[in-house]
Order: C-alpha cells, then sequence, then structure tokens
C-alpha cells in the first residue's frame, strides 16, 4: 500500500484530505507544516508521495518542495501542491520548486485523488 504525506497547518483541511486519501484505499500519515514533515521523512519514513499545502508556518511548501527535489534519497518522490494561492504565477512558481502536480483549492475530490493516483503509478 502507497504512504502519502499530507503537509497541512489547517486542522480541518488535513482531517478532510487524509480522510478523502485514505477512503480511496491508501495509507496516509500526516504532518503540520514543514519542518514537521522533514524530521518525518528524515526519521527513515519516506513517504511514496506528499501532497503539500504551500502557506504555513516554520517552513513553506515552496522551501520543503526545494529541499525534498535537491536531496538524493527524496528527489524522486512525486509532490502535489495543493493551495488556495490559485493564481497562474502561483501554479508556475510551485512547478519551478520542482512539484511535479498543482491543484487550486477549494478542489474536486477526485481532482485530488486522481493526480494522487497517477503519480504514485508513475
Amino acid at each position: 500500500m502507497s504512504m502519502v504525506l499530507v503537509v497541512e497547518d489547517s486542522i480541518p483541511q488535513r482531517e478532510m484530505i487524509t480522510e478523502l486519501l485514505r477512503g480511496s484505499g491508501l495509507d496516509v500519515t500526516a504532518a503540520s507544516d514543514g519542518v514537521e514533515a522533514l524530521e518525518h521523512i528524515q526519521s527513515g519514513h519516506p513517504p511514496d508521495l506528499v501532497v503539500l499545502d504551500i502557506v504555513m508556518p516554520r517552513m513553506n511548501g515552496y522551501e520543503l518542495c526545494r529541499r525534498l527535489k535537491a536531496d538524493p534519497s527524496t528527489q524522486d518522490v512525486p509532490v502535489v501542491m495543493c493551495s488556495s494561492k490559485g493564481e497562474e504565477f502561483d501554479r508556475y512558481w510551485g512547478m519551478k520548486q520542482g512539484a511535479d502536480a498543482y491543484i487550486a483549492k477549494p478542489f474536486q475530490p477526485t481532482e485530488l485523488v486522481g493526480t494522487v493516483k497517477q503519480l504514485l503509478r508513475g
């Protein structure tokens, strides 16, 4: 079973995304910001995919994405940015940081699940 790490500082959003992905048959763990996510990954639990908010305390999604893509042990882990920053520039900037997909909130559940499953299939 694929392990997905959801990184989201908003508790309702984090719970909603976690339940949505679990309901589609995925194993999900969560972190409330980029620092917590990095600690989780570096403790020897690299996920198969990361769903990442952008605007978070301590370390934002752009920074976490750059770090994951710069590290040889995590550079191949797909990153789906999922943010309320829905302008074309935000999407462009997210992809420049190494994101594999960018989904603007509010999103359709099928869009998120479909994107995640497609990236996990590689």
